[in-house]
């Protein structure tokens, strides 16, 4: 079995919450850069940016990194990668990590986790990570995205609301029993280039259109998620000028250069 990857980092523009994320100044370089460069400090045999526009076109290949320009008309970072199998022509069993193009402090051993976690797992559809919820305001947040798995990590569900929920609860207020059951899923997947092209071709289920998260799309049609604890926790991505902010201190009081 190849343990080769392909990381490719969907780099989409037009951010609903904040356009142009992906350019932003993160301490003297650009969004996207800083995802480039942690992965690859990663496993990767190969990295992509799969963009829209040709200003984050242009910026990336500066960088000496391939780049695919796809559709604007992509509802998700999963559709665009599609696209970018389908013009690579790429084997169906080559193995892809999707890496966020909002996530710029993404530990590459996250990146090396999940694309084991699929090899080690011939059956599974994809492979995904999460971390414990860590206070009763990350449950009730509907940002911090939630998984619920069985005992083998195959996920049963995910959500924006705060589940599994402890019925004995009585008010919006949950002790830390109520949410020590809970983890929160991270943005991070790998899949089969075979499968994600199958899985675009689809159209969205209800369930993803009612709760905005496309990995619903796979348990709708009865495949499979694996998810397993990430080794390390990750900061959180950058969805608001806000974590802008929180992302460009971290980065200024890193020890190094990162």
């Amino acid at each position: 079995m190849s343990e080769l990857f392909t990381v490719v980092i969907p780099a989409r523009f037009e951010s609903a919450r904040l356009p142009g994320k992906v350019l932003a100044d993160i301490h003297g370089k650009s969004m996207i850069q800083r995802v480039i460069e942690a992965a690859q400090k990663s496993d990767a045999h190969e990295i992509v940016v799969a963009t829209d526009d040709r200003r984050v076109l242009a910026t990336v290949e500066d960088l000496g990194i391939s780049a695919v320009m796809t559709s604007i008309e992509h509802a998700s970072g999963s559709d665009r990668i599609a696209e970018v199998c389908e013009k690579r022509n790429w084997d169906d069993q080559m193995v892809i990590v999707n890496v966020q193009g909002d996530e710029p402090a993404m530990p590459p051993v996250l990146i090396n986790q999940v694309a084991k976690l699929l090899m080690v797992h011939g059956v599974a559809s994809m492979a995904t990570l999460s971390t414990p919820m860590l206070s009763q305001e990350e449950m009730q947040d509907p940002s911090m995205v939630k998984v619920v798995t069985d005992v083998d990590g195959t996920a049963l569900y995910f959500s924006r609301a705060p589940i599994p929920w402890k019925r004995s609860e009585t008010s919006a207020v949950l002790d830390s029993t109520g949410y020590s059951a809970a983890r929160r899923h991270l943005g991070i997947y790998a899949y089969r280039s075979g499968y994600i092209r199958q899985f675009s071709a689809r159209q969205p289920c209800p369930l993803e259109s009612l709760e905005r998260l496309e990995q619903l799309r796979a348990l709708w049609h009865g495949e499979r998620i694996v998810c397993a604890e990430a080794e390390v926790t990750p900061l959180p991505g950058v969805d608001t000028l806000d974590d802008l902010e929180k992302m460009r201190e971290f980065f200024a009081s890193s020890q190094t250069d990162n």
